[in-house]
């Protein structure tokens, strides 16, 4: 396959998709894109891109088309459904998902795939907004080099690093642990703003002493800051945080594996999103240690949880658990109806 006229596809053009798809838009290849919002696209089509009014016409004639979407259940629409990728991408078409989705559906993906004459890969991405923005990502990918040779240049267009696992769904998995690290480290992040607060202590300090030490973590250089700003803006949701967490949980569980670390930021993202925060950046963890007039001033309402609440995402949790009336917090003990959340304060119920 010639790399230099190559046609690209592209599906789903959020906060990552967008900067993503416009990297291989000026490196000079033919882009055409679908979002179920099309003012989501409104500035990639102004510099060039074509429209399509659905995925399966973004596909048709495509050499790659890539998917960054939301969900698992969004993953297994556009790729399996009747006129979904697989169906309606032509003979030999390389279909590239970059969104984090479960290492089992990335293999039943590129299993179909490649019954019918198609190549399916599992590449999540790891960098956040600022690195889709630099195309600076790091790409790991469920597939050997070999694999991608065909569509490496595509790749490099947006990425830094790109790291080959070797076989599908292990890119899922590999980006789940990766998920797993940060996951604890936005919580001791959370941990020590809320613990050199509360000694008075000058946080931005603080930060810069972490930073030069062994506490150094990414949730600390890059999300601290926004935190200490009052910045809630979302580089990477809470809801899409949840849902990678849950995935890892889920995969754990499978393993017969505990991950203690995980499950705790399971718990406080999972509150997080039950008091109206699902849409705020990960860095919102934070408001969880305030008072209640910082969190009302970021939007979130305390009354919309209680201990047990078993309120349920649109999507599920995607951790495949069940965090019904008797879901107990991560540390395992038996808090009773007066549990109070990590900060410390009283919220009502």
């Amino acid at each position: 396959m010639a790399t230099d006229n190559l046609k690209i596809a592209f599906v789903g053009t959020g906060i990552m998709g967008a900067p993503i798809a416009g990297h291989i838009l000026d490196a000079g290849y033919e882009v055409t894109v679908y979002t179920r919002t099309q003012a989501k696209a409104a500035a990639l089509i102004e510099r060039g891109a074509r429209w399509a009014d659905s995925p399966a016409a973004a596909a048709a004639g495509a050499d790659v088309v890539f998917t960054m979407v939301g969900f698992p259940t969004e993953v297994e629409e556009v790729y399996l459904s009747g006129d979904g990728l697989l169906a309606s991408a032509k003979d030999g078409a390389y279909l590239v998902d970059l969104t984090t989705s479960s290492p089992e559906l990335a293999r039943d993906i590129a299993e179909a795939a490649e019954t019918m004459g198609k190549h399916a890969f599992d590449i999540p991405v790891t960098g956040g907004e600022a690195g889709a923005i630099a195309g600076t990502l790091t790409l790991i990918a469920g597939a050997t080099e070999r694999d991608i040779e065909a569509i490496r240049p595509v790749l490099e267009t947006f990425s830094h690093t790109i790291f080959c696992f070797g076989g599908a769904g292990k890119g899922q998995a590999a980006k789940l642990a990766n998920q797993v690290a940060l996951a604890s480290s936005m919580v001791g992040m959370a941990d020590a703003l809320s613990l050199a607060e509360q000694s008075g202590l000058d946080l931005a300090q603080t930060r810069a002493m972490i930073l030069g030490g062994t506490g150094a973590s990414g949730a600390m250089e890059n999300l601290a800051p926004k935190a200490l700003e009052g910045d809630w803006k979302p580089g990477f949701m809470v809801q899409h945080f949840l849902k990678d967490i849950g995935l890892a949980l889920q995969l754990a569980e499978e393993k017969e594996i505990a991950l203690p670390g995980a499950d705790t930021a399971f718990t406080l993202y999972d509150m997080l999103d039950a008091i109206g925060g699902g849409s705020l950046g990960t860095q919102a963890i934070t408001l969880l240690y305030q008072e209640e007039a910082e969190a009302v001033a970021a939007g979130l309402d305390w009354s919309l949880y209680q201990h047990g609440h078993g309120h349920e995402h649109e999507d599920g949790c995607g951790c495949g658990h069940d965090h019904g009336d008797d879901h107990e917090c991560a540390c395992g003990h038996d808090h009773g109806d007066d549990h109070e959340c990590a900060c410390g304060h009283d919220h009502a119920e």
